[in-house]
């Protein structure tokens, strides 16, 4: 399976793995899978910590670059395509990076991780829940 992770689900994983669903842990863990990260979702961990919405241990460009070694993700590109698709997809919401990140999925054709109750319902691409 190819999986994108949603930001809260990665920094789930490696701050508090317990949040995570039985499900999601194994396919997290399972080598068999693919694991997809979007610029996006770093972007929005720098704003989760300047807002103190998340604690992170040091400077949080050293803190990402430590997380991307321990484990390696595989980069979905900002596109065109994913800039374009981020307005057609239907959320009832207008969150930035939420529609890039459900876009990103769509584009690259992965499924996307999230325990977010408003994308889980809205059902735009093929989904994980946690």
């Amino acid at each position: 399976m190819r999986l994108l992770l949603d930001t809260h689900i990665w920094l789930w994983s490696l701050l508090e793995p317990e949040k995570l669903s039985p499900e999601v842990a194994f396919e997290l863990e399972s080598p068999g899978n693919e694991l997809w990260l979007s610029p996006i979702t770093l972007w929005e961990v720098f704003l989760l910590a300047e807002k103190g919405r998340v604690v992170l241990h040091g400077p949080t460009d050293l803190w990402i670059a430590k997380a991307l070694e321990v484990a390696p993700f595989r980069e979905a590109p900002l596109t065109h395509e994913v800039a374009i698709q981020s307005r057609k997809i239907d959320l009832p919401h207008q969150d930035p990076a939420d529609r890039f990140l459900v876009a990103t999925a769509l584009v690259y054709e992965l499924t996307f991780v999230t325990s977010d109750e408003k994308i889980l319902g809205a059902k735009p691409v093929p989904l994980l829940a946690s």
